[in-house]
Order: structure tokens, then sequence, then C-alpha cells
């Protein structure tokens, strides 16, 4: 399938799906974990949520059916790493990171760790050749990405360091979420080449990432004696995190054999800077407000996507 021009309307689309939904999700998450007590368990809701709703669509998709029922020949006939079937958790964890990060950091500084781990680990990913596409060398060009991405997180939390109440655990649990979603991406490629339908391997990623979460929660329970029960009192938008990620999977399968994975991962970590800004505006986690340095360090995970993208991304001509 060629790619198409992305015209104004279908990035803006792009832009609110793709970005500011994924933005939502994390303060969606981030207010069920202050109700429920633990990032864990809040992040089983959530995931849960998302994969009951795929489910439905199993059932009724004879598409997505088909599309699972190819991933175990693949594997069987050596097209598809049975290694790469699994990478749904690496989606859980995430969920989880993001569950216990943004109540103590805020959507915005979370987002900015995000961008910061993914671009960093990309490189490592690419080098190792974990994508479809197979190993991609180490550019001056990424690597300079990679560095601007970095100083991008030092500049957004430097005036926290060191003061009362800021987790720097939370910071790298970001950081760590954001590495995750690298390799997550590069062997979903992988299982979506053996399903062909991305909604399938969306399934699967939400089967073993609730999978997962579960067993996560019950160890939590057994051996640190983690309380499991009902989520206080809250209002109401705060079990929408499922939805909101099914949201962010049904425009990625739309757009990606449109305009192309880079095209739409520009726009989606656009959209996600933009709705994380927006939101500790508009809904700060806390109180907190946003810092100007906060504001310099989303601009700077701006460039750092703008150069490590930039020798590979051509507007189409008219």
């Amino acid at each position: 399938m060629s790619i198409r021009p992305l015209r104004l309307g279908s990035f803006l689309a792009l832009l609110v799906l793709g970005g500011l939904v994924p933005a939502m999700q994390a303060r969606v998450n981030g207010e069920l974990s202050g109700h429920v007590g633990t990032g864990i368990e809040a992040a089983l809701i959530s995931f849960g949520t998302g994969f009951a709703l795929l489910t439905i669509g199993l059932v009724v998709s004879r598409r997505m059916r088909e599309g699972l029922r190819r991933i175990p020949v693949a594997v069987r006939e050596g097209r598809l790493a049975w290694w790469a079937v699994p990478a749904g958790l690496l989606g859980g964890l995430f969920v989880a990171c993001q569950s216990f990060a943004v109540p103590l950091i805020g959507v915005a500084m979370f987002t900015v760790g995000v961008v910061a781990g993914q671009s960093a680990n990309a490189l490592l990913v690419d080098r190792l050749g974990l994508s479809p596409v197979g190993h991609t060398p180490l550019t001056a060009r990424r690597l300079f990405a990679a560095l601007i991405a970095i100083a991008a997180v030092i500049i957004a939390v430097s005036h926290l360091l060191g003061a009362d109440g800021f987790s720097p655990i939370a910071l790298i649990l970001a950081i760590v979420a954001g590495a995750g979603v690298a390799i997550q991406q590069a062997l979903g490629g992988r299982v979506n080449n053996g399903s062909g339908y991305p909604l399938s391997t969306a399934w699967l990623n939400f089967a073993f990432g609730t999978t997962g979460l579960v067993i996560g929660t019950l160890i939590g329970a057994a051996v640190m004696g983690a309380r499991i029960g009902e989520p206080a009192p809250g209002p109401w938008w705060m079990y929408l995190g499922g939805t909101l990620g099914v949201i962010f999977i049904t425009t990625a399968s739309w757009a990606v054999p449109r305009y192309g994975v880079l095209v739409f991962a520009l726009t989606s970590i656009a959209g996600q800077l933009l709705g994380a800004l927006l939101l500790d505006l508009v809904a700060p986690v806390g109180g907190e407000l946003v810092a100007w340095n906060l504001v310099v360090g989303v601009l700077l995970t701006f460039v750092a996507v703008a150069v490590g993208a930039g020798a590979r991304l051509r507007w189409p001509r008219r």
C-alpha cells in the first residue's frame, strides 16, 4: 500500500487521537492510582478494561480471529521469533509505571521522561535489529537526538532536584517505561507481520499485559502484603484508561498503513507533549504549577524527535 499525503484534517485527527488520547490516559490512570492505593492494581484495572473491549471485538470480528490464528503458524514456519510474541508484557509494565509515577511527578514530566527513555533505547533496539527492518546503523544524527532528549529531562527536573516531595524513583520509572516502549514497538512490529492485522496484534498484547499484571498483583498481595480491594469513590472518568488505550490502538491501526510509522510516531509524540502540558496547566496533579524549565524540557524533546527523524521524513509532494 502506498503512503498517502498527510493533509491538515488527517494531521489534526492524528494529533488528537494519537497524541492527546495517550496523555489523557496518563492523567486518568494517575487519578485511578490515587483511589486504588497501588499503581499495579490501577494498571490492572485499566489494562483489563481494554482487554475486555478488545475481546468483544475478537468475538464479533472474523478478521481479528483470522489474524490471531496466523501468529502460531508464523512461529512454526520460522517467520516470527517466539520471544517476540509476549511483547505485551512490556505494555503492562508501561501502564504500571504510569499509574505509579504520574501522581508523583505529573503528566508532563512523565511524558518527557518516557520520550527520553524511548529515544535513547531506540538506538540500542535499532542497533540490535529487534525491529522488522533489521539492523539500523548508529548515525551521528540519531546519537545527537538521544543526547538532546536526555538533556531535556535534566532541564525539566532541574528545579525539583533535592526539593521536598520530589520522587527520583518516579522519574526513573518514566524513563524505564519509555525504554520498554521502544522494545515493545519493535517486537510488536514483528508480531504484526505475522498476524497481518493490527487489532489482532493489539489483542495479543493486551492479553499478555493483563496476565502479567494479574501475576504481579497476586505476588504483591502474597509476598509484600498488598491489600486488594475496591477503589475508593472517585470521579467516573478514572475508569476510562482502558477505553482510551483502545482508541489509541484503533487510531494506530488506521493511520500506519496510510501514512507510515514515522509520520504517526511524530504526530503522536507531538500530541502527547502538548496534551501533557495542557493537562498539567488545566488539571494539575496535586495542584503543582508548571515551571518554565519543564516547558523548555518539552520543547527540547520536540527538537530531539525532529533531529532523530529529520533525515527520513519527507513531506509528500503535491
